[in-house]
């Protein structure tokens, strides 16, 4: 089949420089939702029809394998398909979709093109209560005959509350045809696609229907209420598929799944989380109140306590993060590690059981089993050009408020005494520490404010 995508519009109600079809919704553009639902029902010829904005459409879908057809000027929804016809196969239909209508499913579609078949033009229609706006779809004797614009409808027939989606699927030697004959004859001064609707009749060419299975599959986009208003449906969909997935989500109205979230078996999610880009859950895992995971993986019986940031990174079974923890791209947890409130780890392997419970940055470290990272603790990893390498054996005793100036080694068991600069090795089994002598002085006295 071929697929064409319109996506020209300048969406002048969108208030922004960006083109409307680029504007994001669950973190990928209004256009990617559509491109992806398209790809997946394999398409021979898969043609974007671009315009305002000028190459911002073509260049953010680079290297999605598309053909990009530029329409200038817009002369409307038939101007805008003729200008894919050279990128199609007059051997297989053609499925024309919307870049600002981005929750279609590729269900809906399959529904379509198997009415369209290979020799009839199929309709995507809704029935609503209020039609104001919309194209009307006429029918005589129950098939359809055309589709008539609010502007250009009659008083009766804008009571018809079955409407057009603008979705159709058509055979394209024929649509070919119809798109060469049609005429801008109307209110808009414009070249409808519906038109061709009136053309397939008047050809003897039956037009058949189809309906998607909940009407927020045929919503577009035309300003930021109406993007709002979609995020919010979309994100209540994934919400329901990980509830009937047997997720525990604490308000399923406050869940925000930028990309594709993965649950296993008796997972919880409190309010306010944010998953983006990959992210996997194991069984029995909790995820605490206003969390953003991005591209991680979250161990069995993990608990990630509220207000922690997740970037990258692998959380091993059973471990604790958090509450206020930062995990950066690189860090990988063992099981049952703890890493607790205002702890920052990067790119650092941490083994199983060991601890780092406050106030402490782990970087470019690879730290054993066992090991107790005090509070103030920071590995030194920086030196304002290059990065270097903290290696922290199994069992070690890191004192509170200790820097550990890599590249360094503390050896198993060792103890570091609380407030030591390291900057050599540290021997295993061994106390190390490293403190000014303390001095205590009679006499001394505060300073006393000047008074000015």
């Amino acid at each position: 089949m071929n697929i064409v995508i319109l996506a020209a519009g300048m969406g002048k109600r969108m208030q922004s420089a960006l083109p409307k079809v680029l504007h994001p919704l669950a973190g990928k553009s209004l256009l990617g939702h559509v491109v992806d639902t398209a790809k997946t029902l394999s398409p021979t010829q898969l043609c974007v029809v671009y315009g305002h904005g000028g190459d911002a459409v073509p260049s953010s879908f680079a290297d999605a394998g598309l053909s990009f057809a530029r329409q200038e000027p817009q002369l409307g929804t038939g101007h805008a398909v003729a200008q894919a016809l050279p990128f199609l196969d007059d051997d297989a239909p053609t499925l024309v979709l919307y870049g600002d209508v981005p929750l279609t499913t590729p269900a809906t579609l399959q529904r379509l093109m198997a009415a369209a078949g290979n020799d009839k033009l199929a309709v995507l229609t809704i029935t609503v209560p209020d039609p104001t706006g919309y194209g009307r779809i006429v029918r005589e004797h129950g098939k359809i005959t055309r589709i008539v614009e609010q502007k250009d409808a009659s008083e009766a027939e804008r009571t018809i509350c079955e409407i057009n989606t603008g979705i159709i699927a058509a055979p394209t030697a024929r649509l070919r045809t119809w798109l060469a004959a049609l005429s801008n004859d109307n209110a808009q001064g414009e070249y409808y696609l519906t038109d061709v609707i009136a053309a397939a009749v008047a050809d003897g060419v039956d037009v058949v229907s189809a309906n998607p299975a909940d009407v927020t599959e045929t919503l577009g986009v035309n300003s930021k209420v109406q993007l709002a208003e979609l995020e919010r449906a979309y994100q209540r969909r994934v919400a329901n598929a990980l509830l009937e997935q047997g997720v525990t989500l604490l308000d399923p109205a406050r869940l925000d799944v930028r990309g594709t979230l993965s649950c296993g078996r008796d997972v919880s999610i409190d309010v306010n989380c944010i998953f983006e880009g990959k992210v996997d859950i194991d069984d029995g895992a909790v995820i605490g109140a206003n969390c953003i995971v991005k591209d991680a993986r979250i161990g069995k019986g993990a608990q990630i306590k509220p207000f922690s940031h997740i970037d990258g990174a692998v959380v091993g079974a059973s471990a604790q993060v958090g509450p206020y923890a930062r995990l950066r791209p690189g860090a990988e947890l063992g099981e049952e590690v703890h890493i607790g409130n205002f702890v920052e780890v990067k790119k650092s392997r941490i083994a199983a059981r060991s601890k780092a419970n406050h106030l402490a940055y782990i970087g470019d470290a690879v730290i054993g089993s066992g090991v107790n990272v005090g509070a103030g603790v920071i590995t030194c990893n920086y030196d304002g050009v290059n990065k270097f390498e903290t290696v922290i054996e199994d069992d070690a005793f890191i004192g509170s408020d200790s820097q550990l100036v890599a590249p360094v080694r503390v050896g198993k068991g060792a103890t570091i005494g609380a407030g030591t600069t390291l900057t050599k090795d540290a021997p295993a089994g061994q106390l190390t520490l490293s403190r000014a002598k303390q001095l205590s002085l009679p006499g001394w006295t505060r300073p006393v404010k000047i008074k000015k």
